[in-house]
């Protein structure tokens, strides 16, 4: 059965707290994304039983809801017009979540916004060094042939001038002027400053005098925080001098005194000061995976895919494309910790896929493993595991079990490995430890970068294995009478959200007018005087003025466009707003003594409506078991206030 996209996007909207709690919605090809003002207001357990919605999680300050290819953009078309928000683009609502983001939170978001722009460059380059090496340990006449020098400097040059790529993507970032970012990474890596890979203690660079100040002749290759914070610098000198020169010079004054002043303080601050600091943190990750008896590497392999869920996995790349041009490793440790932390999470979420029955939750685990095999474990972590919480720690737990394994394990190296930078790091016959030659690549694509193929396949099977074993055991299914229960609770809710569907469709007629607009009838069934409704309070017009309904169908729409003032924590009765009108649909008499039983109320407080969306399911049955009256009240309680009040 084709998806109702317009019912879709209405659950979806009375699960999120409606339109008015939208900040920003834009879709991507598979996914709605959100901004919420109020997540307080943002029910996630409805959310994830929504029909059309194949799974769920929070990003970057983004609820990202899965619908999934070709269908994505019909529910995104009708939630704009249910919820009254404007259609925005990704960059938009990224920049909508990113206000939200505390200061840390952005801080460590940054390094990621850099680097995923530049990763295919730096992937492509990679696999084609491990390739290239390859063709050159298999067949030994092709390291000295023309063949390998060329592909050699090809598989070499995005590392090699890895500050340039840094550099644009970093001006993107901030908001400066790509070009102007380009020329400050290549600035950092010109010729005439002396190869930083060069520098030994017995070869120092040379040194410009300019009256007081001393700038050493060398190059940041190899470096990126030193180039990410020149162009912050940059960009944020940019943009100020763009606001106090005047127009009329601008062109010329402000890229000038901007390249000018921002090479000063990279050549003489922020490039000493921050390589050192640089090289530290790298000492710390290098010695945290290798120095640490296992230790560090099996914590970082159980908290990697946190930073996943929080979504600041990518600020390891600056780690990384630094131990791949060290002088002293040359090589990417860290990547068998984040194959283990993201092939875990394949494995447990191929037991769920495996073991679970539901149709639905198989049709989104078995492909979500798949994608999370190839190193993409978003799916498999937000639709499946984190959703579930046990398949979670089953991946925390092998994840943390491959990387300690993976920082175990050494091999002794038959031919010499050199850096990035050309430099040789280890000689034919010395013990190395399992590294990649590039990063940004996990799983079994990882296959192509890493340089023991024997040593990583057994790290996939120890960290999917053990996370499959877990998840097998400690993850159980709903019981079927568990299911059951909430598939009729479910089809009894959608059956009565379709008949009202059809009601809100029909022509309803106005059961209330007054100057200020119409009520149309909410509830199907008999109208009748208000002076009628079997309670003193509503009869009397304590109230207000209105009539009443005697309901042939358990469903409440609007009457109109307006807004939810109030929804009764009993569920069985809600205010509304609209055009000066203040309406109170109350279903049935002493229903508040029900408790909420039988009752489903579909908006929240604050939402806005449109006439005709349905408000509230109740069981007409169960209100009649419980003994009271089912009669619903539809008042104006501010009759009074209002001219030309005719109801009936």
């Amino acid at each position: 059965m084709a998806l109702d996209y317009r019912k879709c996007a209405e659950e979806i909207s009375a699960n999120i707290g409606g339109g008015a709690n939208v900040i920003s919605a834009a879709h991507c090809a598979t996914r709605l994304r959100l901004v919420i003002a109020d997540n307080g207001k943002v029910n996630k357990k409805a959310l994830e039983n929504v029909d059309g919605v194949k799974g769920m999680f929070e990003s970057n300050g983004q609820l990202q809801l899965i619908i999934g290819t070709g269908t994505v953009n019909k529910v995104y078309d009708e939630f704009l017009k249910v919820t009254g928000a404007s259609a925005a683009s990704k960059d938009d609502v990224k920049k909508a979540a990113a206000s939200k983001m505390p200061l840390w939170k952005k801080i460590l978001k940054t390094p990621g916004d850099i680097f995923v722009p530049i990763l295919p460059a730096i992937v492509a380059s990679g696999l084609m060094m491990g390739l290239v090496e390859a063709l050159a340990k298999a067949i030994p006449s092709f390291a000295s042939s023309g063949w390998f020098g060329f592909l050699d400097m090809v598989a070499n040059t995005a590392f090699a001038l890895l500050p340039v790529l840094v550099a644009i993507s970093a001006a993107r970032v901030f908001g400066g002027n790509v070009f102007l970012g380009a020329v400050i990474g290549i600035m950092m890596v010109h010729p005439a400053l002396m190869n930083a890979w060069t520098v030994t203690p017995s070869n120092q660079p040379a040194v410009w005098t300019l009256g007081f100040l001393k700038i050493a002749q060398v190059g940041y290759q190899g470096h990126v925080i030193p180039v990410i914070l020149a162009v912050f610098v940059m960009s944020s000198l940019e943009k100020r001098l763009h606001k106090i020169v005047p127009e009329m010079i601008d062109l010329f004054v402000t890229p000038l005194v901007t390249v000018l002043l921002t090479a000063f303080a990279t050549f003489i601050v922020i490039g000493p000061v921050f390589s050192v600091l640089e090289n530290w943190v790298l000492a710390g990750a290098q010695w945290l995976v290798t120095s640490t008896g296992g230790i560090g590497a099996l914590l970082m392999g159980a908290l990697y895919p946190f930073t996943v869920v929080m979504g600041l996995h990518h600020m390891y790349n600056v780690i990384e494309a630094g131990m791949l041009s060290s002088a002293t490793l040359g090589l990417n440790i860290w990547m068998p910790i984040a194959t283990a932390a993201n092939f875990a999470q394949f494995g447990a979420c191929l037991a769920v896929a495996i073991k679970c029955r539901n149709a639905k939750l198989k049709s989104v685990a078995l492909p979500s493993s798949l994608s999370a095999s190839l190193g993409i474990t978003e799916p498999a972590i937000f639709g499946v595991n984190f959703r579930f919480m046990k398949p979670f720690i089953a991946g925390v737990i092998g994840g943390a079990a491959g990387a300690l394994f993976g920082s175990l394990v050494r091999f002794t190296t038959s031919t010499d490995i050199y850096n990035t930078a050309g430099a040789l790091v280890y000689s034919a016959g010395q013990k190395v430890p399992l590294g990649a030659t590039t990063y940004g690549v996990t799983g079994i694509p990882g296959l192509l970068a890493i340089n023991n193929i024997p040593l990583y396949c057994m790290l996939l099977l120890i960290s999917a294995g053990i996370a499959f074993a877990v998840a097998s055991v400690i993850w159980k299914e709903e019981t079927e009478e568990e299911t059951t229960e909430k598939t009729e609770g479910k089809n009894e809710e959608k059956s009565g959200v379709n008949e009202a569907e059809e009601f809100a469709s029909a022509v309803r007629p106005a059961v209330i007018t007054c100057a200020n607009g119409k009520v149309l009838q909410p509830v199907k069934g008999k109208v009748i005087p208000r002076e009628n409704i079997p309670d003193e309070t509503f009869s009397g017009g304590v109230l207000g003025d209105g009539v009443g309904i005697q309901p042939e169908a358990g469903f409440v729409v609007a009457p109109f466009n307006g807004k939810v003032s109030s929804v009764a924590e009993s569920q069985h009765a809600v205010g509304l707003e609209a055009n000066g009108m203040e309406l109170l649909i109350h279903v049935g008499v002493d229903t508040v003594n029900m408790n909420g039983d039988g009752f489903t109320c579909l908006v929240k407080e604050g939402d806005e409506v449109k006439s005709g969306q349905t408000l509230i399911l109740f069981d007409i049955e169960k209100i009649k078991a419980a003994g009271y009256n089912e009669t619903v009240a539809v008042l104006l309680t501010n009759s009074d206030d209002l001219n030309d009040v005719v109801c009936g």
